[in-house]
């Protein structure tokens, strides 16, 4: 059985390791594949790919799509996808380039998510068949965790894969959640996102979980990031500038 963590933010968005510094810390645990999804860009998923061979850690391009309705997961795509459009349009624009979609967090307080209209609608639609394939009934980054009751409550009622993610924007929660799947390459996750043979790997988050987000808030505000040169290295900080075009 493979493991994988679909939802990890680098620095091209709002996390506080570089795409180098996520790679090292994805390579330190068990992980089979990660997606990066970035909000609203896959500059740092393509630069992960070119990593990948390097941190022995397979990479699958993704994207945070902002929508007019709350944040969808674009996988497998490699271009940025138009924000601010509704949702079943870019499901649509997200199929066109060969890619799939997870609903993340949905109906969560404090961050965009869609809510369950919007997904069930989105169902309906004949033309998302087969494009909108799972939901994320658990994500470990929500401010609040008790929100994941109410996508555990939705995904027991719609026809998806149910995946858990780290929603990583720390170093350190990289693969804490997680989606076990048949196989062990992104392809293989596909398959098993399509035919709903996936299973959630719920890891218990840190008390220190509140702090720890607060810190990198603060290092990020003042141009600072998580890098490192190779594999093997820790990450260190460094001047965001001077590592990250």
């Amino acid at each position: 059985m493979g493991k994988a963590d679909l939802h990890i933010h680098t620095t091209y968005s709002d996390g506080i390791g570089t795409v180098s510094a996520v790679m090292e810390a994805a390579r330190r645990t068990d992980l089979d594949v990660l997606a990066i999804t970035d909000h609203d860009q896959v500059r740092g998923a393509l630069e992960a790919q070119q990593m990948a061979s390097r941190f022995g850690v397979q990479v699958i391009p993704g994207v945070e799509i902002t929508t007019a309705e709350g944040h969808l997961l674009g996988l497998f795509v490699e271009r940025d996808v138009p924000a601010g459009r509704p949702l079943i349009e870019t499901i649509l624009r997200v199929g066109d380039m060969g890619g799939i979609c997870i609903a993340p967090h949905p109906m969560a307080q404090w961050v965009p998510s869609l809510g369950e209209a919007s997904i069930l609608k989105a169902l309906a639609h004949p033309g998302t068949r087969g494009i909108l394939v799972a939901i994320e009934v658990y994500n470990n980054g929500l401010p609040y965790l008790r929100n994941n009751q109410r996508a555990q409550a939705l995904g027991a009622l719609v026809p998806l894969a149910q995946v858990a993610n780290s929603d990583s924007h720390l170093l350190w929660t990289i693969g804490l959640c997680a989606t076990e799947f048949p196989g062990s390459t992104p392809a293989q996750l596909r398959q098993a996102l399509a035919e709903r043979q996936t299973r959630l790997l719920v890891g218990r988050r840190s008390p220190r979980y509140y702090a720890s987000f607060a810190k990198s808030f603060l290092l990020r505000e003042a141009g600072l990031a998580y890098w490192t040169s190779e594999p093997g290295k820790r990450a260190v900080l460094r001047r965001l500038a001077t590592v990250q075009a």
